[in-house]
């Protein structure tokens, strides 16, 4: 069973409780929990051959409105949400510097029903080394959450031998990663849903049916922020914390490589991946 699962059944039995009023939040845990989920693989840190360390101090920015549903269980979900963190490390093999912490904040900016994580790496008073810290492109200062703490040693300016192209353990992409493009060659990117095709220009591409994901898709069983194409070589897709996941080439995962011709399933949307030189 997955970790998001669990985490899913935990809460239930919780709905007619303490938890009551939070499901009737615009956002809901399950998607924080993936979007936790996500921000550990975007900043994981290959120590060494043995440690890949991952943050463990998170910040998660709520609109007004749903900060002030979800404050009053800041508490009770907070450690839900850092139980949740440590199951999906333990299931990665990613290791901490320091005891896992989640946190609510509000922010301004947020309409309702968005949100953001921010996260950094802080070491227990007991560490003697710690890695850079990972995350958020807002920084607070020297320390703070996009800074690295005071006295950290550099990191090597290249990975480890055997690192490079290693998938992180207990996560195998589905499919192969295709034909490398020849050096410097221009490749192109795009997808196709129902007959109409959207460019891939960034570095990601945000699927969902919210009007806030880089491309919209009207489907019931797609969630707001579904799914994220991430180009690359090879490129890759990543399930946002979902409720119905995602399908790749017959495939269920929660990450993919991506290869022209792929194949990808998100509620009862068929998307095809192509990509071209020239």
């Amino acid at each position: 069973m997955g970790v998001l699962k669990r985490f899913e059944q935990r809460l239930e039995g919780l709905v007619n409780g303490t938890f009551a009023k939070v499901f009737k939040s615009e956002v809901q845990p399950v998607e924080i929990a993936g979007a936790l989920q996500r921000e550990c693989d975007n900043n994981a840190t290959i120590w060494n051959r043995e440690r890949t360390v991952v943050p463990n101090d998170f910040i998660v920015e709520l609109s007004t409105p749903d900060y002030e549903r979800l404050s009053p269980y800041s508490g009770q979900l907070g450690d839900e949400l850092s139980g949740l963190v440590r199951d999906y490390a333990k299931q990665q093999r990613y290791t901490f510097m320091g005891p896992i912490k989640v946190h609510l904040e509000k922010a301004d900016d947020l309409d309702t029903g968005l949100y953001r994580v921010r996260s950094r790496t802080l070491a227990s008073s007991s560490s003697q080394q710690q890695p850079p810290a990972a995350g958020p492109q807002q920084g607070r200062g020297p320390g703070g959450y996009g800074y690295p703490p005071a006295g950290a040693p550099p990191m090597p300016a290249a990975p480890p031998p055997g690192a490079a192209g290693m998938q992180r353990p207990g996560q195998p992409p589905v499919g192969g990663p295709g034909p490398m493009p020849a050096s410097g060659a221009q490749v192109r990117r795009w997808i196709e849903i129902n007959g109409t095709r959207h460019q891939i220009s960034r570095p990601t591409l945000v699927l969902g049916r919210s009007t806030d994901a880089d491309v919209r898709i009207d489907d019931p069983g797609v969630s707001r922020r579904h799914c994220e194409i991430r180009t690359g070589t090879p490129s890759t897709i990543q399930d946002l914390g979902s409720t119905n996941g995602i399908v790749v080439d017959g495939q269920h995962t929660t990450r993919a490589t991506l290869r022209d011709g792929s194949r990808i399933v998100v509620g009862s949307t068929t998307i095809v991946y192509r990509q071209a030189e020239g």
